[in-house]
């Protein structure tokens, strides 16, 4: 049996553990979308807004952090250990993996997601609005719609990253059946 190169096992490392961070974060998204947000549906508009502050000021932690940075980093490094020596659709579907979620999962929050929740935190006391209906508008309806975007992004990311695993072991396995 041939020896499986240091490299084809790095990336198989790589993209094992950023298909993982992919999976966590699509599913934190997932989560919002399907869930949190539905539900929120039903509270009114001081619950609303009281509820996805508290929810915005403790976002940013270290539960959080692996899998939304982790994600974007090491599905780099996936790409970026195929591109040394080219592993063609593995290689492919890792840069595709990483281009998407870097703009319709990390970027998107950034630049979209953040700066709504950094607006709704600067309304202020739900309790002392003057109109937080206004405020819950303002917010909620561009919120869900741009989370559902980062949702498919990552999930997109997370189905490239899966399918270039299993091209990778596919490549791992010829390797190994060589005499």
């Amino acid at each position: 049996m041939a020896h499986t190169p240091p490299t084809l096992r790095a990336q198989m490392v790589a993209t094992g553990l950023a298909t993982v961070l992919l999976g966590l974060v699509s599913g934190f998204f997932y989560a919002y979308a399907c869930s949190v947000m539905v539900g929120l549906t039903h509270a009114d508009d001081v619950t609303f807004i009281a509820a996805m502050q508290a929810v915005n000021a403790h976002v940013r932690n270290l539960g959080f952090a692996p899998s939304f940075f982790g994600a974007l980093a090491i599905t780099a490094l996936a790409a970026a250990l195929g591109w040394r020596r080219w592993r063609g659709r593995a290689t492919a579907l890792l840069a595709a993996a990483f281009l998407i979620y870097a703009v319709g999962g990390f970027l998107l929050t950034l630049v979209v997601n953040v700066p709504l929740n950094d607006q709704l935190a600067t309304a202020g006391d739900p309790h002392l609005l003057a109109d937080p209906a206004a405020v819950r508008a303002a917010y909620e309806g561009p919120w869900t719609t741009w989370n559902l975007v980062r949702t498919i992004a990552s999930t997109v990311a997370l189905a490239l990253s899966c399918a270039a695993l299993h091209h990778l072991g596919r490549q791992k396995a010829a390797k190994d059946n060589k005499p």
